[in-house]
């Protein structure tokens, strides 16, 4: 579980495709303090260590599914790409975004960029079956981060990033086209089952 509150910024220092894809993730994490069998959100996706290492800096290995390289934007990672990283929430840990399972449910893209003073208007194109979900006001989780949706228009959703987010996370550096991993809140989901057979 984790709350969308982006902790690191780490780069992808190799991959290797033996029957899954195996990445190796560069990160500011302690990875003294990281346990194999931990879950870390790679890009908004739950992965699991499966080898830690310090050398020549702090890394860790995870292994992707077909699956899920099929359902993310993970199928078009690449060395030196740098993705957001966020550690499994603690008992006791500040709740700062939303509930983020890791578990994507689909991949939006990027249709418009604009500039709003220092903050910039991001507008995705969400996955037809999920634009049902997205509200304004609600919460998703895009690449991982925890964003308010400012306005809805059809399968077309809009967020503004201030500087802040834009410097602590990938989202300073996005262009029109890219794809990103969509991960809808949990409440919206019930509450659309709860519609549907209330």
């Amino acid at each position: 579980m984790f709350t969308g509150i982006i902790t690191d910024q780490g780069k992808i220092l190799d991959l290797e495709q033996r029957g899954d894809l195996r990445a190796r993730i560069g990160t500011g994490y302690d990875v003294d303090g990281i346990d194999i069998g931990a879950s870390i959100a790679c890009d908004g996706v739950c992965l699991t260590v499966i080898a830690l290492g310090t050398d020549p800096q702090n890394w860790f290995d995870v292994e992707i599914s077909a699956e899920t390289v099929g359902a993310t934007n993970l199928g078009t990672w690449a060395k030196g790409r740098v993705v957001n990283l966020e550690r499994a929430l603690k008992v006791g840990d500040e709740l700062g975004g939303h509930i983020v399972s890791g578990h994507v449910d689909g991949v939006a893209e990027i249709v418009g960029l604009q500039d709003e003073g220092d903050s910039t208007r991001v507008t995705f194109r969400a996955p037809a079956d999920l634009a049902k979900f997205i509200a304004p006001k609600g919460s998703v989780a895009l690449n991982g981060t925890s964003l308010t949706v400012n306005e809805v228009d059809g399968r077309d959703f809009g967020i503004n990033f201030i500087p802040h987010t834009k410097s602590e996370t990938t989202w300073g550096h996005v262009a029109v086209g890219d794809h990103v991993n969509l991960e809808i809140d949990t409440m919206a989901r019930y509450v659309a089952r709860l519609r549907e057979y209330g």
